[in-house]
């Protein structure tokens, strides 16, 4: 009983996490998930932590998604972010409104 009350647990939220699997597909499409993971800091800080960071900021979308497309350094260390110029731009608009939900 004390399992199944687990693995029911650890369903749920890990569902809560990946709850729009949209999004996570788009970083899984465009690399993001290379140094991102949307829990726990990579090479480059975690979602959610960006999320926590920009969440009352009224400019974090315009913000974002200029640092997604012509990349940026400095704001989470001395690691860069590569600019994605290649990438579709209404799936970074879908993407960072993603993160910018986590």
């Amino acid at each position: 009983m004390k399992t199944l009350f687990l693995l029911a647990i650890t369903l749920l939220t890990s569902r809560v996490v990946y709850a729009d699997d949209a999004g996570l597909s788009l970083a899984a499409q465009n690399a993001c998930l290379t140094c991102h993971d949307v829990q726990q800091k990579k090479i480059g800080p975690a979602f959610h932590t960006i999320a926590l960071r920009y969440h009352n900021d009224p400019n974090a979308f315009d913000k974002l998604l200029y640092k997604v497309q012509h990349g940026g350094a400095g704001n989470w260390g001395n690691t860069p972010m590569p600019p994605n110029p290649q990438a579709n731009p209404d799936d970074l608009k879908a993407l960072v409104k993603w993160v910018l939900a986590q």
